[in-house]
């Protein structure tokens, strides 16, 4: 009995010096250390892509779509049929339009002629005879003024033929006035007029008509069709937008601190979700020209061209885009988590033997996961990571170098 009074004493000797022991013993802390290597450093954003040149075909008319003769994804030439719209009122305008250009015309035809027709037959039909008449009676004064000569007619009946030729010569200038009176010049450019009243109507309906269908404004490929046959569309609905999509450009947003790092002919990636392992590669084509508010945010607008060989890409995604900034050849490099920074400045927590030591750095380039130092640190030293132990200058620690 006492034996076992003795051991189970020794036991609770041994944990409570055990504690004890372990109480002041110092704490275990993961340390890594600093290395020399390429630094690529990045600023990673987000953004939307969209072709460079393009155009949002739009209708100009309203009706319903009879026929869509291409499909997304296709290459088209300018001018080529993208959709037809019909409406049988537009028909219709137009043979009416057409029937009055040509009733105008007949109507200034006829007066430019001189008049109607029938009238003007039968004034001339009346000249005709006239004129004859006058040749006869022209015949016979000249008879009797040669029987007057010889005393076989008297002069009263040479007098009557001289009336009588005198008065048909009349009746002719009474024609020719009646036939140059059928028409008057105000009547002619009024009916001048009403026909270019009539050709503008006529062709007014025909561009209406030309309207419902709707064409290619550029060359190039089509994406976002957004029709089909049997829809109804009114005037200024999407049809379908055309653009070249081998070469696209991505709007990015960069807050406003970080504008500094980005310069015009940077590298540039972009990645897309629905695509996971893709990269398309591309550079900073234009800086932005203002700062603008984007929620809570001070933004600028940066604008990057990419090339898109297999028109992987769509036009209108939201993708993920990296700008690469800078690259440092031989960079000391830690991990940013071993950073810190406050009111002073920026500094790590360093091993020096068993101990800690605040050490205050400098940084250049970074990257997501780590961060240049150019001042503070050498080769192969030391930084506390974070953990469970929150060290201060000064600590013992039992150091864990990764």
């Amino acid at each position: 009995m006492k034996k076992w009074l003795l051991l189970l004493l020794l036991i609770v000797v041994a944990v409570i010096t055990w504690g004890i022991v372990r109480k002041n013993a110092p704490p275990e802390v993961k340390f890594t250390r600093a290395r020399r290597q390429t630094l690529v450093s990045t600023l990673p954003t987000n953004g939307k892509a969209e072709p460079i040149e393009w155009q949002a075909v739009r209708t100009a008319a309203a009706g319903l779509v009879s026929r869509v003769p291409v499909q997304g994804g296709q290459t088209v030439a300018a001018g080529a049929v993208l959709a037809e719209l019909t409406d049988p009122s537009l028909q219709a305008d137009i043979e009416a339009a057409q029937a009055k250009v040509t009733e105008v015309r007949v109507s200034l035809a006829a007066l430019e002629a001189g008049g109607k027709p029938s009238e003007l037959t039968e004034i001339d039909n009346s000249l005709a005879r006239a004129r004859f008449d006058l040749q006869k009676e022209q015949k016979e004064y000249e008879t009797l003024q040669r029987l007057q000569a010889k005393q076989a007619v008297t002069a009263v009946e040479v007098q009557a033929a001289a009336d009588k030729m005198h008065q048909t010569e009349i009746e002719i200038a009474g024609l020719q006035k009646r036939r140059g009176s059928l028409v008057s010049k105000s009547e002619v450019d009024a009916a001048r007029a009403r026909l270019q009243d009539a050709e503008s109507a006529l062709q007014l309906a025909r561009a209406r008509a030309a309207e419902s269908v709707v064409r290619a404004p550029i060359a190039g490929e089509i994406y976002g069709l957004d029709v089909r046959p049997g829809a109804y569309v009114n005037v200024g609905d999407l049809v379908a937008n055309i653009g070249h999509l081998n070469r696209l450009r991505v709007r990015v947003y960069v807050d406003e601190p970080l504008l500094g790092r980005v310069a015009a002919g940077q590298p540039v990636t972009i990645r897309w979700e629905a695509l996971p392992g893709k990269q398309w590669q591309g550079s900073v084509d234009r800086m932005p020209t203002a700062i603008q508010a984007l929620g809570s945010r001070q933004v600028g607008e940066v604008v990057c061209a990419i090339e898109n060989p297999g028109r992987d890409l769509i036009p209108g995604t939201n993708v993920d885009a990296e700008i690469r900034t800078a690259v440092a050849e031989n960079a000391l490099v830690i991990p940013k988590e071993t950073l810190h920074h406050d009111a002073a400045g920026d500094y790590v927590f360093a091993l020096k033997g068993d101990t800690v030591e605040r050490r205050a750095v400098k940084t250049g380039n970074s990257t997501v996961t780590q961060v240049q130092i150019t001042e503070g640190l050498g080769e192969g030293d030391s930084v506390a990571l974070p953990g469970e132990v929150q060290v201060k200058s000064g600590d013992r620690v039992s150091p864990s170098i990764k």
